[in-house]
Order: structure tokens, then C-alpha cells, then sequence
């Protein structure tokens, strides 16, 4: 059994807690940390490894502690000065890195820091490079940590740049037809909600596994969301269904809600569902569609809202659809609120 180390009586465990989650320094609040798990009777072999500190560099941190208090916490390296690290790699294997970067490793899974350092270990002979100074180069080759935009395989390059090139011109004209009139451009698409649970990671205190109570169930509602990218106005309706009928009303009402008419265009991209090309389609004055080219997820805006939208409906179950539709309604009329405040746009 290890045997626990003491702490002198500085402070007490309360006040090292605080001063760990107060801390502005990193390094002092790595410090902190490791002082407030040994008042809670953890030995220091335990509390380094959990903070990743080294077992000897950890007992220097309590001994300084005992011995000055507070001032032993002190990060005393110079403030903004980075720590100097020797370079593991030459110019030449640094671009032998970058180009490696750009294909798959060896397991044919996805690169990290640990393999980043792998990598380093073969290509220089080094015996151990730490799994931290791989992460140091996939920074240092202009690499972060990101989520893939969708895009669909059946997606054509050139419609879609033709498309990004014809909008502008199709603007230009449809301000030469009414030269009188304010132009918008916005961008539309449904999003498909119901009782079957959406599912997100968040933040949890560690060791504690977060719980979703979930119930399959296949009932659903659509949230028709419009939004005006240059300012981020938005306007939402929640809709039992999606057809040219329901498609009608709700063109109706976004052109009553921006003002759409003779004096005022508002150009809606969307994309080519069936029921936004209809030949039954009843388009209110002041309203011109424009249809994405097919499978272009990527240049529609209006799917950056549905992560917005789905927010306080994630990990949870409804018991209904008219909960749940209370819920989303309460969401969407805050954002609206938002976007009025931050703008001036009712």
C-alpha cells in the first residue's frame, strides 16, 4: 500500500480545489491540481500518472509546496515564453511528414499524436519520441483537429462551381428587372425531427458515464428553416409533413414575415426535392426560387442551423410529438430572438 504524503497545513482541501479550478496559469493549475488530489489522500504515484506528470517532478512540486506554500506553486518561467523543444526532424523529413499526412498510416485508421511519433521513431532511429511531440508536429504542419463537411460522392464539381459563378449574375439580373427593389438572397431546407432519440457527446465530470434514456419510436415532424446568411436572420416553421401543399403555405407566410413583394425580392436557394419544383407550386409575388445542382449539401447554408435546432432535444426522450414540438418551438423562437437582438431585423 503506498503510504500518503503529507502536505503542510497552507490550505485546506476546500481552498486547494479553488485555487486548481481558478487558476489562470496552466502549469500552476496542473500544480494545483495534483496538491488538492493529495489532500484528498491519494498518493503522489496516483496523482501524477492521472495528471500526466512524472512520478520524481511531483514530488518535487509537494516538496516545494511544504516548504514555501503558496510561492512553490508559482509558475516561474517567463510569461509568454514558450517552452524550446530540440527539433526531431530536418527541413527534408519535415516535408516527408507533411506529404505521409496526406494519406492514411500504416494501420490504415486515422492519424494521431501517438503515431505521428511512431512515424518519427522509424524515419529518425530515435529509440522513444513522447506521444506529445507528435501532436507538437502535426500543429507545426499547419494540422487542428476538425469535423468533415458532408459531401455527397454523386456531387458534380463543375455544376456546383457553375452554380457558385451563376448566382451573382442571377442577382445582378433580377436587380436590373426591378431596379427599385431591395434584392436578398436566402438559403432554405427542411430538417426531419421525431422520437427516435438524437444522441451527442458532452461534457461530464470524469469517471462518471453519462446516461440518455432512450425509446425508438418512428413519428416525426419537420422544422422548415430559412435563413438570410449575410445578416443570420432566420426564420423557422414547424411542419407536420413535407408536400407541395404544406410547401405553398409556408412560401406564403415567409414572404408575409421579410417583406417580400414588389419592393423587396427575396431569391430562396434550395435544393430539388419534388415538392420545390411542382408544377403546383404557388409562388407569392416577391419570391423567386433558385434549386441547388443535385446532391450539393455543401453549398446550402441553412444546414448549419440544425445543429442549433437540435440542441436541448439531444439525450432526451419525448413522450410525444406535441412535447417535443413544444420544446423546438421554445428553441427557435430564442434564436429568432437573438438574431432581432444582434441585428435590428424584425
Amino acid at each position: 500500500m503506498s503510504k500518503k504524503a503529507h502536505l503542510e497545513p497552507y490550505l485546506n482541501r476546500d481552498e486547494l480545489k479553488t485555487r486548481y479550478l481558478s487558476a489562470k496559469d496552466l502549469v500552476e493549475s496542473r500544480r494545483w491540481h495534483l496538491l488538492w488530489l493529495v489532500s484528498l489522500d491519494w498518493s503522489i504515484k496516483k496523482a501524477a500518472e492521472i495528471i500526466g506528470y512524472n512520478y520524481d517532478y511531483a514530488k518535487k512540486i509537494v516538496k516545494n509546496y511544504n516548504s514555501l506554500g503558496e510561492l512553490g506553486v508559482v509558475n516561474r518561467q517567463k510569461k509568454g515564453k514558450r517552452r524550446a523543444y530540440n527539433a526531431l526532424l530536418t527541413d527534408n523529413q519535415l516535408l516527408e511528414l507533411i506529404e505521409a499526412l496526406k494519406s492514411p498510416p500504416e494501420d490504415q485508421g486515422l492519424w494521431t499524436g501517438p503515431k505521428v511519433a511512431r512515424w518519427i521513431e522509424k524515419k529518425t532511429g530515435i529509440e522513444k519520441v513522447w506521444n506529445q511531440r507528435g501532436w507538437d508536429y502535426l500543429k507545426k504542419c499547419r494540422y487542428s483537429m476538425q469535423l468533415p463537411r458532408k459531401k455527397h460522392r454523386k456531387g458534380d464539381k463543375d455544376e456546383q462551381a457553375e452554380f457558385k459563378a451563376n448566382l451573382p449574375l442571377k442577382v445582378q439580373e433580377l436587380q436590373r428587372e426591378n431596379p427599385n427593389a431591395t434584392i436578398e438572397v436566402w438559403s432554405f431546407d427542411e430538417h426531419r425531427l421525431g422520437l427516435k432519440p438524437i444522441i451527442r457527446r458532452i461534457w461530464a465530470p470524469i469517471g462518471q458515464k453519462p446516461i440518455a434514456v432512450i425509446e425508438h419510436r418512428y413519428e416525426w415532424l419537420y422544422l422548415y428553416g430559412f435563413v438570410h446568411p449575410k445578416t443570420g436572420q432566420t426564420e423557422w416553421f414547424i411542419i407536420p409533413r413535407v408536400n407541395t401543399q404544406w410547401f405553398n403555405q409556408v412560401l406564403a407566410a415567409i414572404a408575409e414575415a421579410t417583406g417580400a413583394g414588389k419592393d423587396k425580392i427575396i431569391l430562396i436557394v434550395l435544393d430539388q426535392a419534388r415538392w420545390h419544383t411542382s408544377k403546383n407550386l404557388e409562388i407569392p409575388e416577391g419570391i423567386v426560387l433558385e434549386t441547388l445542382p443535385p446532391y450539393s449539401p455543401e453549398l446550402q447554408p441553412a444546414e448549419r442551423l440544425w445543429c442549433l435546432a437540435d440542441e436541448p432535444l439531444v439525450n432526451r426522450t419525448f413522450d410525444s410529438l406535441d412535447e417535443l414540438e413544444e420544446t423546438l418551438a421554445q428553441r427557435c423562437c430564442r434564436e429568432r430572438r437573438k438574431n432581432v437582438a444582434s441585428t435590428g431585423i424584425r
